[in-house]
């Protein structure tokens, strides 16, 4: 390894909870291991302009329980194109950058794997709070989206019964319903839509029906933003169809993103931020790290974006089976 092996750092895609103490374990363990760390700014469109500054211990401080991500993110078509691509290399030796670690979502790990068939020394650190990354149990992000979704709906759930409404929730998700799924198990929803299984709004209008005939005071219906219906028009079904209860609808939107991250999250964060900066000092490269059962594990970036991570079907089922 070079004397002064320098370490480039960046965050890309959709921000998650979480990120922040990522960035923390990555500058500060690099730094034990008398390593330097640049920040990227603006995600892969700052790496192509070669937005880059360096980073102390102090930088990161009082970071840990923020929200986003104080390298700030974007997604960058540039970057898309071999132009792109090779612009960002030219950059990152122009920089001194031996190596680069990336957080963010599935397209970030693409866009990792890019750079890594190049032959830049790459680590992936899964930042999603949709969950969707192969290779990992859980991605940074997911757990403190889910809860935000939790405290959302059970204060809608308060009012819905107080006035015998049914509410549509509608939470992120337009590839995978994984955070409706486990939504819908932990908030008790009546029904749970999600892009990986078509349902039709005859469907969803007898659920809410039956729900009202067997006497509950309120039915929850949440909706993936990528399933088959829009959460507008399945409102509009329930009430042209006057099935007892009258609708409401919350768009839960970008709120699922912000918000200080849970513990969880804070020390899944740093595991892999940590993890990623070892596998650097053991000359690991071309891979993601993932956490696999109890441990924080290496994936090659190759098998990560080869693959699709799908929603367990047993959770989906549960949330039928529960909402009896």
């Amino acid at each position: 390894m070079a004397e002064k092996f320098s370490i480039g750092l960046l965050s890309s895609g959709g921000d998650a909870p979480g990120m922040n103490a990522a960035i923390r374990a990555v500058v500060r363990t690099a730094l034990t291991n008398n390593m330097e760390v640049i920040g990227v700014q603006h995600g892969y469109e700052g790496l192509v302009n070669g937005e880059f500054r360096p980073m102390g211990a102090r930088d990161v401080g009082g970071i840990l329980q923020r929200g986003g991500t104080v390298l700030l993110t974007s997604r960058s078509k540039r970057f898309m194109e071999p132009a792109g691509q090779r612009d960002a290399i030219r950059k990152m030796n122009e920089a001194g950058m031996d190596a680069l670690i990336v957080i963010g979502g599935e397209g970030s790990m693409n866009g990792a794997y890019a750079l890594s068939k190049q032959g830049v020394k790459v680590i992936g650190i899964p930042g999603s709070i949709d969950n969707d990354i192969w290779g990992t149990n859980i991605a940074i992000g997911t757990d403190t989206a889910m809860n935000t979704i939790m405290e959302a709906v059970d204060k809608l759930r308060d009012t819905a019964s107080s006035h015998q409404r049914a509410f549509l929730v509608e939470t992120m998700g337009r590839h995978s319903g994984y955070l409706a799924v486990m939504a819908g198990i932990v908030c008790g929803a009546e029904m749970v839509l999600i892009p990986e299984v078509p349902t039709t709004a005859e469907e969803v209008v007898a659920a809410v029906e039956d729900a009202y005939k067997r006497g509950k005071t309120h039915a929850i219906i949440i909706n993936a933003e990528g399933s088959a219906l829009r959460t507008t028009d399945i409102a509009a079904k329930i009430d042209e169809m006057d099935v007892g209860f009258k609708t409401r609808m919350t768009i839960l939107g970008h709120i699922q993103r912000g918000g200080s991250p849970t513990a969880y999250d804070r020390l899944l964060a740093s595991r892999m931020g940590v993890k990623a900066v070892e596998a650097l000092v053991e000359g690991k490269h071309g891979v993601m790290t993932g956490l696999k059962g109890k441990g924080v594990d290496f994936i090659p970036l190759a098998d990560v974006v080869s693959n699709k991570r799908k929603v367990n079907m047993e959770y989906y089922h549960m949330a039928k089976v529960l909402a009896r």
